[in-house]
């Protein structure tokens, strides 16, 4: 955790981004480490987890990242989380909580209180076009014989 408290330290110091950072760790070594680089780069999806995540999976050359642990300076926005599932990862640590991030101007909390939302009551309109189009590719899938389930 110590780390990942230094990563946030380092990156917000060098204007890289936010102040957050996070470790990824599989039988107590480090294998991904990231720092929140959302302003520097550009990218809103760039927070501390979603790097450590790609920093991880091109380390140890897989996606999935099921006998992992990650160790983060604060409690996961919902997009890391859904990151954080999606790679299998088994274990969360945080330090900060996303109330503690909403007190220093983060929206966190805002988008948590967002998703249990009926989708017309959201802050940002969301309208369902295409399905029968988008459904063909799913079923395009399903017959796909060398596809990788994940």
């Amino acid at each position: 955790m110590l780390e990942a408290i230094r990563l946030s330290s380092d990156g917000m110091n060098l204007d890289i981004g936010g102040p957050f950072g996070c470790v990824i760790v599989r039988n107590n070594e480090i294998v991904g480490r990231g720092n929140n680089q959302v302003t520097s780069s550009n990218d809103p999806t760039a927070h501390a987890e979603v790097t450590a995540i790609r920093n991880a999976c091109r380390q140890l050359n897989t996606f999935q990242l099921e006998d992992c642990e990650l160790y983060t300076s604060c409690e996961p926005c919902p997009m890391c989380l859904g990151a954080i599932y999606w790679s299998k990862i088994k274990k969360i640590y945080y330090a900060c909580t996303r109330t503690d991030a909403a007190s220093i101007g983060f929206s966190d909390d805002f988008i948590y209180n967002e998703i249990p939302k009926d989708l017309r009551e959201r802050t940002i309109p969301i309208e369902q076009v295409m399905w029968d189009e988008a459904m063909q590719v799913f079923k395009d899938w399903m017959l796909k014989s060398d596809r990788i389930t994940y």
